[in-house]
Formats: C-alpha cells, structure tokens, sequence
C-alpha cells in the first residue's frame, strides 16, 4: 500500500514468526521465564486459558517497557514468523510477572489477574517462547541467530519435538501440565531446568488461581457511542476500556490492525457498529470469530496528514490497543448490503460537513460513513474504475447510475458525482487484476474505511468471481479521401528513455486503432533524456522512436513539428520538460512552415491574400502570459489539405493538483485549479477571435488534453457564443468520456472545432483509460472532417463534388 503518515499506537498482541533450529543463550542474570502452559481452555485443562510466566532472580527490579514475550510454533516453517506481545512496568526482585494469552472454551478456573495480555494460542504439547528487550518481532532463523541476538534474555523450547531451544526441550506438557523452572536455575538446557507438572500461574502481586478478581466484563461504552451520529466521535481522545465486539477481519501489513463489530444493535441507522483497532507495527493476533473487549484511545485518522489544507475525511478508531479474547469461533455477524442513496454530500457552504448530523438516507457519504468500521457486502459488483498500480479497483453499488456503454459510471456535473462508486482494496482478500465492466460474480465482503487517494473504501475479505465483460480496445473507421483526420494523444510523460514496449504499444494504438490520422497532437512528450534534470530541453531522440515505432508498426512515416520550452518553466514531472507536438503524415497533409516560433516569442495573426495565416508556423501562444505559469503553451500550426488552410492549436492546460477532494470534508469542494485554467481559456479564446476576425471562414481545430470537463467554466469560455463546437458534448451522454478518475469516466480531453465545419465524424477511441493493462492513462480521440473554403455557398458545391467523386470505382 502506499505509505501513510506514523501513527502512535500499542498493542498487547501481534504475529511475526520466524523458523529457528537449536543453540544455546547466554544465561539471563535476573530476568527469566519461569514457566510455560498452552493447554489453557482445551479439553481436559482446568485453566482457561495460556500463560507465560516471568520471574527475576536477581537484586534489582527489571524494566518491562519496550520488552516483549514472543512465540514460536513447535513445527514452524521457513515462512512462519514469531508472535509478539508487548509488556509493560517492572519485574521487581524476586517477583513474577504474568502474561495471559488465548483464552479457549474449556476450563473452569480463571488465570489470577495478569500483568499483560496477548492473543497467542500456544500450542499444549510444543513451542518455543522468548523473551525479548524488544517489540519488533524475531527475525532470526536459527537458535544459534537468536542466541546470537543480544535482544533475546531467555528462551524456552518447550515439548520433545520443538527444535528451538537452549540445550535439549522440555519433556511434553499437556492440556493439564505445564513446564516449568522449580529453582529458576538457567543453565542453557531447557530439559534440566524445566519439569512438567501442574501449572503454578502467579502474578506480581503473588496471586495464584482463586485470587484473583472476578474476570473483566464489558465496560460502559460500545462501538455506537464511539461512533457517534457525525463524522467526528464525541468520545475523541478519551480512554475506553472493555468495548465488546466480534472480530469480523483482520490486516497484518501496512496499517495493521483488526475491526469488531457490535453483534447487538441499536436503532439508529447513523451510527456504527464496527470499528478499526489500529495495532501499529504489530500484526493481530486474534482473529474473526473472536468475541473480544478491546481498550484504547478513541482517535480519527486523516489519510494524508491533519492538516488544513488536506481535505480528506478522518476514519475513526481505537488506537493503542489492548485485547481480552473472550471465546472463539463465533458466528460473524450478517454482513450489511450497500444500498447508497442517490445523493452524494450535503453541503457546508465550502466548509466542512464533520460536525453534521450524518443523513444515511439522503446522502451515499454519509451512508458509507455510517458504515464506517462495519461488514459489508456487495452482490455482482460491476467494476466502474480499473485496478491500478496499487491493486486498487472501483465498483459500483448502483449499477444503473449514469452508466456507460461499456459498463463504466459516466461523470455528467459537478452535481452529479455519482454516488454508488466506492474504491476496493485488498484486505484479506487481494482482488484479481479488472477492466471497467468486468463483474465480480457473488458476493464481495469487507469492511469500509476510509483512505487517501479515494475516501470510502472496501477493504476486502472476499472478492466474487471476476467474470470479464468482454471490453475490448476499440478501433476508428479511417478517414476518407476528402476527410483531414485530427486526433488528440496524451502519451503519458514519454521520453526517449523509455522501454520500446512502450513505443510499440503507443505506435500499435496510432495506427491499428486510430487508423493512423493525418495530423497527430501529441500531450506529454518529454526531453531526450526524460525525468534527468541537467537542463537537456530537446526532445528529437524521443520523436525520432515514436515515429520510426509507427512506421515499424505500419503506419506512415510521421514528420513532426514542435517547439522547445525554456528549462522547468512548463511544469510536468520535473526535469522532463513535457511539450505539445504535432505529428502529420505527408503524404496526406502539408504543413506551412514560417520561421519565428520559439519558446517565449507569441505567435500573431496575419492577413495574406485576403486569408488568415501565422506570423510563425510553429508558434506558441501568447508564452509570457501569466495564464501560463508553470504550465504547457498552446503550440499553432498550418496545415494545408486539398488547397485548403486549418489551424490546429495543440493544448494541455494545468492539471487539477490541489483541488479539494469530491469526496472530502469540504463541501461543496473548492476547484482551485479551476482558475488558472479559466485563464488559459480566455487567451485561446481570444486568438481563435483574432484568426477569425482575420478571416471568418477559417478552419480552426483546438485539440488536446484540457484537464477539464466539458460542463467546466474553461470549456464554456472557449464554446461562448459558439464560436467553437466541444465535439464530447455532442455525443450521448453515455459515451461523454475519455478518462477514468476514482470510478468516474469523465472527459478531460477534448477537439473543439470552429463551427463553420459542418462536415465531420467524431470518435472517442477507448483503448487505454477502461483497462487495468495501459500504455497511457488517457483514451485518444479523432474527428474526420471536410474543412470549409470559406463559403458555405462553396462548400456545398465542393462537398457535393467530393461525395461523387467518393462513390466512383476505383
């Protein structure tokens, strides 16, 4: 998983096993284990439950913090690992110190109240236990490696066939008998100083069985009342002790830890009743069906660090953890089916909405947040968002909710955001790899919590079946003979340092699903030597391999026309100097080359017989204005097709970075973003305005990846008075995407046209954002147009011609 921000945490119990083979251990001057009993709650045992206990043999009282008692299993393998409990205070002189473990069914005398408490079932007849000035768990793989660890003060192999031990093991305990050190001698042969007999516990207060308090029940609070009705638990910061609840799932890397659930329910569908118990470094010991009362601190979580600017929600939890397993092997409870509303989050005024009454009926973010911690379940759920680098998949719980033609969950307003979505993450369960439209067929469970990068997340226990839905990459009819194709491809930060796997799959895209266009605007092509910042801002070495990879792959044999930036002054990944570019294919089109463009000098617009033309062809778009701080400059070309001029300007405004959340705290959320890209629209605008007050007629193409929506005040800039046609926006809703964003599909890219072009034909090519396999995250698009002579009058006559011309034998 991605790294998260340390959080400070402490459990009594957690797994990491380690096989080890025999050897011998310094002898331990004062601290020691005396005695050893893993029959606790079998058949046939009095006690309930398992001990280890310590003593200390010396003059001085030893310091327990940061130390442990950890166990390995008698059989363990190469992959098993040592488990750990952590122990707490002082061994005085001449004391004992009593750690309980697992508790089983049987058993009808309690341990004496114990100084610490783990989860470990040990086994009767064999294992080996150690005890460690430390809590990370044993890594060593021989006795000889642990005896060799200077954090090791004692071990114990315990049972004829355990191989780690000092010396030779102890005879074989049984469900009835421990072993133990009647004299507390410690010469490095756990079979001459241990004996098998009855077991003896006692505590530091010198308590044996039948001293003790009565056993702990149930504190005062349950998961509910932790939870509370808002985002925010009325109980934060304060210590709860004994909270009961069944262990439904547990997660033994990254943000270790384990959920309960309350098996009795209140009525009140705001709140909770399951919980994340946060273990730290340490994995859990218990396990599900574990009915168990948990202590800690009631904390919340913001993934992403608590800050201001962070706009995450927080998952609320139990942090610095202890456990008493009551019994085992109980039922889970009945898993919760998600059935979010139709609304998303109620609004704040831009503020946050974590002290609101939660409204589960009304809104899907507080559905989810009221679910928060619980056990859940998603019957056939259909994959909205691909699985990524992470192993992160988006589903949907509303199948029918703004759904695309190919399965995905189409993003149609900013009031609109689609509420059904929720991210999958492995938990217990890693999801098999899925395209947007596959099915996991039956039924999903986990539990809901809350990450970065995503919000409301199933952590899962277990995934249905994946059943393909058979999306495949798709393919665009070619252009016609009087057509001019323009297509749109942002390639993902590529550089000539790149794999040629990645070359081939972009140039096999460009020419067997594109169908190879005349004109090619390319997003994110880096320098020659990509990320290396050492000032390089050319790029030939990188066009070179992609246009020699599209001939390899049967295309045309490309040209390309661009202009290189000033060093780290166009944002991007740094050193990479990313660019728009254009690709065309001479033998289709020509391109107007006039000498001038370079990085900071703006292109203008001219009058030449009577037409419009560049003062630089290539040349960028007003460079110096502030629009463009940090961020690509629009690169204009001419192009001639059949005696007849087009304009395309090459586009890949600033990127959304810093935006707030859609799924966050701050509601409605603020697009800051949004602003510069405003910006930038309002100066492309304005040279569309000057070509055509040049020329009316003009053909002008604006293609690229605007980072923004075709509903966005960027884009509504440059369609006013439709002076330009967003080519997405009149598609069907259902196909108004090129992009897939946390289970969204959504169009950033986009090819507007002047409207005087009436002849065209426009694709959004699914090839790369519905699939978990891509050569880039972005999906190209094409339009195959007839430009325009400048008269509609004309055109007709022309387009008449050229239809006829088209029908004609060959």
């Amino acid at each position: 998983m991605r790294p998260t921000p340390p959080r400070v945490g402490l459990v009594v119990a957690a797994v990491s096993l380690a096989l080890v083979t025999p050897a011998t251990a310094a002898p331990s001057p004062d601290a020691l284990i005396a005695e050893v009993y893993g029959g606790g709650g079998n058949s046939g045992a009095t006690l309930t439950q398992d001990f280890v206990e310590l003593a200390n043999r010396g003059a001085g009282a030893v310091p327990l913090d940061g130390w442990s008692v950890q166990y390995l299993p008698a059989g363990a393998s190469a992959a098993s690992r040592w488990q750990v409990t952590p122990l707490a205070g002082a061994l005085a002189p001449g004391g004992r110190y009593l750690v309980a473990q697992a508790k089983g069914a049987a058993g009808t005398v309690a341990l004496p109240a114990p100084d610490a408490t783990g989860g470990t079932a040990m086994s009767a007849t064999g294992g080996t236990v150690a005890l460690v000035a430390a809590t990370a768990a044993l890594t060593c793989k021989t006795a000889a490696d642990c005896a060799a660890d200077p954090r090791v003060r004692d071990l114990v192999g315990y049972g004829r066939s355990t191989v780690v031990r000092e010396g030779a093991p102890t005879a074989d305990p049984t469900s009835s008998t421990s072993a133990a050190r009647p004299a507390l001698d410690d010469t490095d042969d756990n079979s001459a100083d241990f004996a098998v007999g009855a077991p003896t516990p006692v505590n530091a207060g010198g308590e044996g069985p039948g001293d003790q308090e009565p056993e702990p029940g149930p504190g005062d609070k349950r998961i509910r009342d932790i939870q509370g009705t808002t985002r925010i638990s009325p109980l934060l910061g304060a210590r709860v002790s004994g909270v009961p609840g069944v262990v439904t799932a547990t997660r033994a890397t990254g943000d270790r830890g384990f959920w309960f659930q309350d098996t009795s329910p209140d009525a009140d569908p705001r709140t909770s009743e399951g919980l994340f118990a946060y273990t730290a470094d340490l994995e859990p010991t218990v396990e599900p069906g574990d009915s168990v009362l948990v202590s800690g601190t009631v904390a919340e979580y913001r993934p992403g660090g608590d800050t201001a600017g962070n706009s995450n929600q927080t998952l609320t939890e139990l942090a610095g953890v202890t456990v008493t397993v009551v019994s085992k092997g109980n039922p889970l409870p009945a898993p919760v089916v998600l059935s979010p509303p139709d609304g998303f989050l109620p609004t704040a005024g831009g503020g946050s909405v974590e002290a609101l009454e939660l409204d589960p009926s009304t809104y899907g973010q507080d559905y989810y947040e009221s679910l928060e911690g619980t056990y859940v379940r998603v019957d056939d759920a259909r994959v909205v968002g691909p699985t990524n680098g992470y192993g992160e998949t988006w589903i949907t719980t509303r199948p029918t909710q703004n759904p695309t033609a190919r399965g995905g969950t189409v993003y149609l307003g900013y009031d609109r955001p689609n509420s059904g979505r929720i991210k999958v993450k492995a938990g217990s369960a890693t999801p098999e790899a899925s395209d947007v439209g596959d099915v996991w067929r039956g039924a999903t469970l986990g539990n809901v919590e809350y990450t970065n990068f995503g919000g409301y997340t199933l952590a899962t226990k277990t995934t249905g079946e994946h059943v393909p839905g058979g999306a495949t990459p798709e393919k665009t009819d070619p252009a016609r003979p009087y057509e001019l194709s323009v297509a749109t491809y942002n390639v993902e930060n590529l550089a000539a340092t790149n794999p040629q796997a990645k070359f081939d799959r972009l140039a096999a895209a460009v020419v067997g699903n594109l169908a190879s266009p005349d004109v090619l605007v390319l997003e994110e092509v880096q320098d020659d030597n990509g990320a290396t910042d050492d000032g390089t801002v050319t790029a030939g070495a990188t066009f070179t391999r992609f246009v020699d990879a599209i001939a390899a792959a049967g295309g045309p044999r490309y040209e390309w026309r661009q202009v290189d930036p000033r060093d780290k002054a166009d944002g991007g990944e740094p050193g990479g100097n990313i660019r728009v570019a254009f690709l065309f294919n001479p033998a289709r089109v020509s391109f107007v080359d006039r000498a001038g463009g370079d990085a900071t000098t703006p292109v203008s617009v001219v009058r030449q017989h009577g037409r419009a033309a560049l003062s630089a062809s290539p040349g960028r778009v007003d460079p110096g204005n502030p629009a463009w701080d940090s961020s690509r400059k629009p690169l204009a070309g001419e192009f001639k097709f059949r005696g007849r001029t087009v304009f395309v300007v090459a586009n890949h405004f600033n990127s959304k970075g810093g935006d707030q959340a859609l799924h966050g705290r701050y509601q409605e959320p603020q697009r800051g973003s949004e602003v510069q890209r405003g910006q930038q629209a309002a100066v492309l605008r304005a040279f569309v305005d000057r070509v055509k007050a040049v020329d009316r007629g003009a053909n002008v193409v604006l293609a690229g990846d605007f980072n923004d929506y075709q509903f966005s005040p960027a884009i509504a800039t440059l369609t006013a008075g439709g002076a330009v046609v967003d080519l997405v926006s009149t598609l069907p809703e259902a196909e108004r995407y090129g992009y897939v964003f946390e289970g969204n599909s959504q169009a950033l890219d986009h090819i507007l046209i002047s409207a005087n072009i009436e002849r065209y034909r426009y694709d959004v090519v699914h090839v790369n954002a519905e699939f978990a396999d891509q050569a880039s995250d972005h999906d190209p698009q094409v339009v195959k147009l007839r430009p325009s002579t400048g008269s509609s009058r004309v055109d007709r006559a022309v387009f008449l011609l050229e239809d006829i011309l088209e029908r004609l034998p060959r």
